[in-house]
């Protein structure tokens, strides 16, 4: 873990987890569609994990099995660990999963090095985690109304990570296999407000550690809403709010598992197998 990395202020990411923890049910349709779809790509690997750690425990567990790590105790988990601290020995586990817990980390690669360590080997990480698409329309209007009102723009929505950026770090983190796939959910709005009340009840506000902390005033809101309502609408006036959600699958290395061949060592031109005549360039 580098402890230099500061890009987000967990203790406010786990006081806002405590405040969204009383109605957080009303509020978890994401967490209840990433879950459905962790499910699925499960059901698509005929194996069995004895040995399970689940990182974040908002919406309970995603198996049975699970062993659930939280910041807090708001959420009942079975251990409180930081995800930027992972509680588990090197080559503990048969599988480690998380659903939406992982885009708060500040050290991202260090995180995923140590997911991979504490695996055995064959080992399985699945993880969903919010992707670069999420929220660009109020990011969109959060810049403009700043850009208006006061010549610059200061950081009030996450810094996502990209599925490029995810497949990178989970080759750097020693994954082998690895699988980076996303898909876009998008949920319309009357307004951005009550947008804004969504991400309150998942436990997702602000917690950008270089945030500007001065209240910037109703007419900032005002003018921001407006922003949204007049370029990011439905036909009927609703609002569009895109939450990207990117999948991560990779395995601890293991002697039996697929190696990709070596460059050149292919028993066949590629024109042939096309049935093409190969030209000199």
């Amino acid at each position: 873990m580098n402890n230099d990395i500061q890009i987000f202020d967990r203790t406010l990411l786990k006081l806002k987890r405590e405040r969204s923890v009383k109605r957080f049910d009303d509020y978890d349709f994401l967490f209840r569609w990433s879950a459905e779809q962790i499910h699925s790509r499960l059901q698509d690997i005929k194996r069995d994990f004895p040995t399970v750690a689940q990182l974040g425990a908002r919406g309970g567990k995603l198996i049975q099995q699970a062993i659930t790590c939280d910041l807090g105790t708001h959420f009942s988990p079975d251990i409180i660990a930081d995800e930027e601290f992972l509680p588990f020995a090197d080559d503990s586990l048969d599988m480690l999963i998380s659903n939406l817990s992982l885009h708060a980390v500040n050290d991202l690669p260090g995180t995923l090095i140590q997911i991979n360590r504490a695996l055995k080997a064959d080992g399985l990480f699945l993880g969903a985690m919010f992707g670069g698409e999420t929220l660009f329309e109020l990011r969109d209007s959060f810049a403009q109304t700043e850009m208006t009102l006061k010549n610059g723009m200061s950081p009030r929505v996450f810094p996502f990570a990209d599925k490029q950026d995810l497949g990178a770090l989970m080759q750097r983190a020693g994954f082998a296999l690895p699988v980076v796939d996303s898909d876009i959910v998008t949920v319309t709005y009357e307004t951005m407000f009550k947008l804004m009340d969504d991400l309150r009840g998942m436990g997702e506000g602000n917690i950008i550690a270089a945030r500007d902390k001065a209240y910037v005033g109703k007419n900032f809101f005002m003018e921001a809403a407006r922003h949204y309502a007049e370029n990011h609408a439905d036909p009927d006036g609703r609002i569009r709010a895109s939450f990207e959600i990117i999948f991560l699958i990779g395995w601890a290395p293991h002697d039996s598992q697929q190696k990709p061949l070596r460059p050149g060592s292919a028993q066949e031109r590629l024109a042939d197998a096309l049935k093409t005549e190969e030209e000199a360039l």
